[in-house]
């Protein structure tokens, strides 16, 4: 039991009982209440109080709703299918560290009551996923929004997976910085470098040692390509993959097998023809070196029939790949 707490404190306690144990399905009536006040934090008042005290709730605008089995809390801030869609978002996060994930999970799952928290026993298996050793990750995050705010380029070593399954250092990166996007459940920094002219795309949970510079970051106006800013819709339907940006008109020929997965990958960016009942006929501005790994990875059903350097650098792939099976 708590130490025994004031009185007065048991408006308050009242609201969190009501949080931590009630709901449609668990309504508490006025003795469950004092029960718990009694048990939890040595709070002794009469039912009468606990009518009075629920009913000074309502009046501040908590939505609890009273009947003959009891009272319970009816709006929360969040209810239990968006707390599991949140959950099952870090869940799934592959640049959110194992232990972050868990703190996370059970902060979110505090949000609602102890009937929640026992049906959502699987989200324990964060240590089962995928996930990144990062854990510079979230101070990546600020320092990133930080310069963006302030118009300066960042600079920090970029690592790569060794055959330990470590990261190592691969690079070192300055660059002005223009926008944070989620991609394939990873956090990309989409900045410019001035030592290769380009736009790059960085994978947060691969940053190490990041620093905010003095130096002011290129306008991004200033970028050929972006005169009229960033196309978002653009860069979200035409990269498959976070490869560099080279965008051009794709043209292919698909199965009509694929449709989901076409749709999938590119959205409304698509535009989408039938040539016949089986195959389709498929165009969209894209970056070409991304859709030469996303045409490889569906190399049969998939014909890349423009650029033609592209579909060139098809055919090289697929006689290479050839010659090591044969």
């Amino acid at each position: 039991m708590y130490a025994i707490e004031p009185k007065k404190l048991a408006l308050i306690r009242i609201l969190q009982i009501l949080h931590e144990y009630s709901d449609a399905d668990h309504a508490l009536t006025q003795d469950e209440i004092a029960a718990i006040l009694d048990r939890e934090y040595g709070i002794v008042i009469e039912r009468k109080a606990i009518g009075r005290n629920i009913s000074l709730l309502k009046e501040a605008g908590y939505e609890i709703e009273s009947g003959k089995s009891g009272s319970f809390l009816a709006v929360r801030e969040f209810d239990d299918a968006e707390l599991r869609l949140l959950i099952d978002g870090v869940l799934s996060s592959k640049h959110i560290t194992a232990k972050y994930s868990k703190d996370l999970i059970e902060r979110l799952s505090g949000l609602s009551n102890k009937f929640f928290r026992s049906h959502i026993k699987h989200v324990y298996s964060v240590n089962d996923w995928s996930k990144t050793d990062n854990m510079a990750v979230f101070l990546n995050i600020e320092l990133i929004d930080e310069a963006i705010e302030k118009g300066l380029q960042v600079q920090f070593e970029y690592n790569k997976y060794g055959v330990d399954k470590k990261l190592h250092k691969s690079s070192f990166a300055r660059v002005s910085p223009y926008q944070l996007i989620l991609h394939n459940q990873r956090y990309y920094l989409m900045a410019y470098t001035e030592y290769w002219r380009r736009m790059g795309f960085y994978r947060l949970d691969h940053m190490t040692k990041m620093k905010i510079c003095d130096t002011k970051a290129l306008p991004l106006k200033t970028i050929p390509g972006y005169e009229k800013g960033m196309d978002f819709k653009l860069i979200s339907s035409g990269m498959p993959y976070m490869y560099t940006e080279h965008f051009e008109q794709v043209e292919f020929k698909a199965s009509k097998l694929i449709v989901d997965n076409i749709v999938d990958w590119f959205g409304d960016g698509a535009k989408i023809s039938q040539i016949d009942e089986e195959t389709l006929l498929v165009r969209l501005t894209a970056s070409t070196d991304a859709m030469e790994y996303w045409a490889m990875q569906y190399l049969n059903y998939v014909e890349i029939t423009s650029p033609a350097s592209l579909r060139e650098k098809i055919r090289e792939n697929i006689k290479k790949a050839e010659e090591k099976y044969k």
